[in-house]
């Protein structure tokens, strides 16, 4: 079939006032794309301009690898003196349940979308949304946590500094809320060579936390009596082997964040470089590093969760884990003083404090990256969330509220951290079992399911155990939904299409009646036999006291998704009963793709198209909700007012006539 294509429709745009105005909404040129947005990720990047896995895995290892800062003090609380053997649960559920589950995320979702892109695949119209925007609270409960926490931890580094102890006590509060303000000043400013500084910032702080590692490890091995005493402790409060693997699976859940930072690993996927012959439709290059980023990052990872969780145990005394204690939320840091002198503890403090504040800029590209790839297409946010700075404002405006409400506390936020974090790798781990399932892999989905229950299992006991962190979820998805809805509402009556097709018959018939007077039927398809289509004309024909001698073409639109909000529109035309020309379209609302054709009709011909209606019965209040959830409802009066908001120009715009 042969198509005329033109670009996307001309938009009013907001005008730009002012040179403020115009610098914060920079990247709205973008609006209207197929599936466009701005962002740290907004696209995937060219091949050339690509990076090599192991350099891109260091962004996402600012996350993922930083919380090492606290990981190790957290496990202590929550485990004890069977902090080792619950970390090694912990490392056996990354590597044979976490790491299989984003591989093939990453197989399933090669452009940076993730694991709730597969799932939105799934579903469609309104539950399919809703389902999403629970998801994008939990993700951003992960990734805005992240910021606080992040940046909390790393407060408590300088705190707690023996050199800055005395000026900077109870100076928490303060010194996190500048740094949740610095990382959002970046962002305003551009957040630009970002893999470049993630490469060094991680290179130094996993080479630091090698030396601490060896020297720790130096001292369990010469002190002999360390992990005699340690076991000793631990036969007497546990018993025997099987009663302290039972209980280290029973506090499992409680050491959940340690698996943070695969969400972020499948979203940096678009910087990955991938083969010269890779293609956006299938990368397998970048799928295949992607694969190999995900296992080295898991396995440094679960080799110093391992390390360090030993030694953090067997050297720090358990008070010093303790709210007020030293070691509470920065162990290593504890054991670098010790054992290795305050000057090698503060490099380590800075290293430890520049890689937790770059986490939470990992965290907010990520949130950049997650938002606008799905609240804009959905009609769901404001015009502007399109744009990066506007958001970025918004975050750090969010990320002060959280820090205020968590007063800086990073135990106080694990739990809200864990949540989120669980909740999406259970929601990936549903989506490969049902890609699996779909592909007829029966032992992969076998595996995969097991893999679920086991996350489904951490989800819930953590949600037990520590309900605030799905209430600090719960207030997220409220405030997701409440706002998109709003916005949704707020946007009606914007012109959605981004770009209307024609076939060959289709614009014969435009060009055609553009040599009289182009006169259009908006007409509801019911039978469509000849009776009501002759039925129809001559209604029209009475209602508006139009001359016999003019002839109408029909319009006929078939509503999909109504729950879409913006997509492009292809126009087929055929002719029923060998007289009456009729355009078929199908979108996800009525009125705007009647708007659109028109449009776009004016456009083509440069002649003022007319279309005729005829009122719709019903309550406007009950119409107005069917056009909202539907598509449908008050057809007439709703493309007068989408035509009169896409042209405030009266004189170009397209004639509405209502019989």
């Amino acid at each position: 079939m042969a198509t005329t294509e033109q670009p996307p429709l001309n938009r009013t745009e907001p005008s730009a006032s002012g040179r403020l105005r115009a610098w914060m909404l920079e990247g709205l040129s973008d609006m209207g794309k197929g599936g466009g947005h701005t962002g740290p990720h907004a696209a995937p990047e060219p091949p050339h301009k690509g990076r090599r896995w192991w350099r891109v895995m260091c962004l996402t290892g600012v996350d993922y690898f930083s919380t090492l800062g606290y990981q190790p003090g957290i496990a202590a609380l929550a485990a004890g003196l069977l902090s080792p053997v619950a970390t090694i649960v912990l490392v056996i559920v990354t590597l044979a349940g976490a790491l299989p589950v984003y591989r093939r995320v990453a197989e399933e979702s090669p452009h940076g979308e993730g694991s709730i892109a597969m799932l939105e695949r799934l579903l469609s119209f309104w539950q399919g949304k809703l389902f999403v925007l629970t998801l994008l609270g939990f993700a951003a409960t992960d990734f805005l946590i992240t910021i606080t926490l992040s940046a909390a931890d790393a407060s408590t580094h300088l705190v707690e500094n023996p050199h800055l102890t005395g000026v900077l006590h109870d100076k928490q509060m303060l010194i996190t809320l500048v740094l949740v303000a610095l990382l959002g000043a970046v962002f305003l400013k551009g957040f630009l060579e970002a893999i470049g500084v993630a490469v060094a910032l991680v290179g130094a702080y996993l080479a630091l936390n090698v030396v601490v590692v060896v020297v720790g490890v130096y001292h369990v091995v010469t002190t002999g009596h360390v992990v005699t005493d340690w076991a000793g402790a631990l036969t007497t409060q546990h018993g025997n082997v099987l009663v302290m693997i039972g209980v280290a699976l029973l506090v499992f859940p409680k050491l959940a964040l340690g698996l943070s930072g695969f969400e972020t690993g499948v979203a940096v996927m678009p910087h990955v470089k991938g083969d010269p012959d890779d293609t956006e439709e299938r990368p397998a290059g970048r799928i295949r590093d992607t694969k190999k980023l995900l296992t080295t990052a898991a396995l440094v990872m679960s080799g110093f969760l391992i390390t360090t969780s030993f030694i953090t145990t067997l050297l720090i005394p358990e008070k010093e884990f303790e709210p007020g204690g030293q070691a509470n939320g920065r162990a290593l840091a504890y054991l670098a003083h010790d054992y290795l002198g305050n000057t090698f503890g503060t490099v380590y403090d800075a290293s430890t404090i520049a890689i937790l504040w770059f986490a939470g800029a990992s965290a907010m590209a990520g949130l950049l990256n997650l938002m606008p790839r799905y609240l804009p297409r959905y009609g769901m946010a404001p015009h502007w969330a399109r744009a990066v700075r506007p958001m970025v404002i918004v975050f750090t405006l969010i990320a002060f509220l959280v820090t205020w409400i968590f007063d800086a506390d990073v135990n106080a936020q694990g739990g809200a951290y864990a949540t989120g974090v669980l909740v999406l790798i259970s929601s990936a781990a549903i989506a490969v079992t049902i890609a699996a399932r779909k592909a007829r892999q029966r032992n992969w989905t076998v595996a995969f399911a097991v893999i679920s229950a086991v996350f489904l299992y951490t989800t819930v006991a953590n949600v037990i155990e520590r309900p605030d962190g799905v209430k600090i979820g719960a207030c997220f998805i409220a405030g997701i939904i409440l706002v998109s809805l709003a916005s949704r509402l707020a946007r009606s009556f914007e012109l959605r299409v981004t770009g209307v097709t024609l076939d060959d018959m289709a614009e014969r018939f435009i060009r055609d009646v553009a040599s009289r007077r182009m006169r259009f039927i908006a007409n509801e398809p019911d039978r469509r036999d000849i009776a009501e289509y002759r039925d129809k004309i001559e209604q029209i024909r009475h209602d508006n006291d139009v001359p016999g001698q003019e002839d109408f073409v029909f319009v006929e639109v078939t509503v999909t998704d109504p729950s879409e909000f913006e997509a492009g529109l292809t126009v087929r035309g055929e002719v029923l009963h060998d007289r009456y020309r009729v355009l078929t379209l199908e979108s996800s609302s009525v009125p705007n793709a009647l708007a659109a054709l028109l449009l776009y009709a004016r456009d083509m011909t440069g002649r003022t198209p007319h279309i005729y209606f005829e009122w719709t019965e019903g309550g406007p209040f009950a119409n107005l909700l069917r056009f909202f959830l539907f598509g449908q409802g008050e057809v007439a009066p709703v493309t007068r007012e989408v035509l009169r908001e896409a042209e405030p120009d009266r004189k170009r715009r397209p004639k509405v006539h209502v019989g």
